[in-house]
């Protein structure tokens, strides 16, 4: 466990941070989480390249848990329009972190004898889409109401140009394009840490 404790260690305060960070917006859709929470996938694929699979669903367990805690402390700190985690918002982020993560783990391994870019970032691109599709669906979708009756989302789902210039579309599929837009930019910048990072890992192993 003591060798998974770096990537635990950073996979808990990327998770931390962007809970944090998700609450101060940047322009009309996105918040400053959005560039931390693709974090988490650097460091998923770096512990699966490095240590292997069961190691990387362990990392991602403890990232998971994480998220859980800070949820319920969230759910306890009262913004100016009720809590700032809503339970449609703990489900949507744990769910869409927990699914995205575990398929980000196995497409890596897909991909692992390819070439050494192609596994961290075909795995990151389809994590993170599912993702972003799965949080800001089950968040914030008028469809899913039922989940918390008494959460009012009709703000995020008053029609608006998409991301301000496109077709009508509610306000959170504007969040959901923006946000996606963003992780998978982050994917892309993402392989210069992974390559200089292993190769620093690989170079004491040998």
């Amino acid at each position: 466990m003591q060798r998974l404790l770096p990537g635990i260690l950073a996979m808990a305060a990327t998770v931390v941070a962007s809970n944090i960070l998700v609450q101060f917006l940047l322009g009309d859709w996105l918040t400053w989480g959005a560039f931390t929470y693709p974090i988490a996938f650097l460091v998923t694929d770096l512990t699966n390249r490095i240590h292997g699979p069961a190691a990387a669903r362990t990392v991602v367990l403890a990232g998971f848990a994480t998220g859980i805690l800070c949820s319920l402390i969230g759910t306890q700190i009262m913004g100016e329009f009720g809590p700032l985690v809503t339970l449609r918002i703990a489900i949507g982020s744990g769910l869409a972190f927990l699914t995205a993560q575990m398929l980000d783990i196995g497409v890596f391994n897909r991909f692992r004898g390819g070439a050494w870019w192609k596994a961290p970032l075909v795995s990151t691109l389809v994590g993170s889409s599912v993702d972003t599709a799965i949080f800001f669906t089950v968040a914030f979708s008028a469809g899913l109401v039922m989940l918390e009756p008494g959460n009012d989302v009709s703000w995020a789902n008053e029609v608006l140009p998409l991301l301000g210039h496109g077709p009508m579309a509610p306000l959170w599929v504007s969040l959901a394009v923006a946000d996606w837009g963003v992780k998978l930019l982050l994917a892309l910048l993402a392989l210069v840490p992974f390559r200089i990072i292993l190769g620093k890992v690989m170079a004491k192993v040998a």
